[in-house]
């Protein structure tokens, strides 16, 4: 019983990591069970998750531009020298602080949107359809008292949210296009997200019963 517990906080653990940072590879999590002790009738078996990729370079997260430019005196092969006003460095600078969040306005379509008693379990299931019918479209549930929402999408403009609408108007009948902060949209829409293996506990069948 120790060993089975031990090999649930080691799995919790690296699940905990995957959802912290998103970045958590295969051989990240094969550390973490450089001895593993299974319990008796299961095994690890590698699972594919997929995640979405940044919606922005962030190699420069933090960075002030302005002072990254190529100098010969760090090595590079030409100096870049930027001539302008202070105003325009400041403006710069309090136009990065003031969208510190990383969210704009934009457009989302809802799929879901009610309060009765069975709205939590209901809004949980269209979610989880939604996620595996369209899964390179990020889906986001919500709760706004009294009311359980799921909305999808991160749209710039209301024709490329109608456009989506148009799409999944059949399978989810009631969807609407709502404008409300969204995140980025992601820049290459044709590498929307990546497959990555993690490691997961399974019980072993017997032969008698498969």
């Amino acid at each position: 019983m120790k060993t089975a517990k031990n090999l649930i906080y080691k799995v919790m653990f690296a699940l905990i990591l995957f959802s912290a940072s998103h970045v958590v590879s295969a051989q990240t999590l094969d550390s973490l069970f450089m001895q593993p002790q299974v319990p008796e009738g299961y095994e690890l078996v590698d699972s594919l998750v997929y995640r979405f990729v940044s919606g922005v370079d962030t190699t420069l997260a933090g960075t002030d531009i302005l002072h990254v430019m190529p100098l010969k005196a760090r090595g590079d092969k030409a100096d870049v020298e930027i001539y302008q006003s202070q105003d325009i460095a400041n403006a710069l600078r309090a136009q990065v602080a003031a969208n510190s969040s990383r969210t704009i306005n934009g457009f989302r379509v809802r799929i879901f949107f009610d309060n009765k008693q069975t709205a939590r379990a209901e809004s949980e299931a269209v979610l989880k359809r939604f996620e595996a019918l369209h899964r390179d479209i990020k889906t986001y549930r919500t709760y706004a008292n009294p009311y359980f929402k799921v909305t999808v999408g991160d749209f710039r403009t209301k024709s490329e949210a109608m456009d989506v609408l148009s799409r999944i108007k059949t399978e989810f009948p009631s969807a609407f296009v709502v404008k409300e902060s969204i995140e980025y949209p992601i820049v290459d829409d044709t590498n929307i997200y990546v497959v990555d293996t993690i490691k997961v506990l399974r019980a072993i069948v017997p032969a008698a019963q498969q």
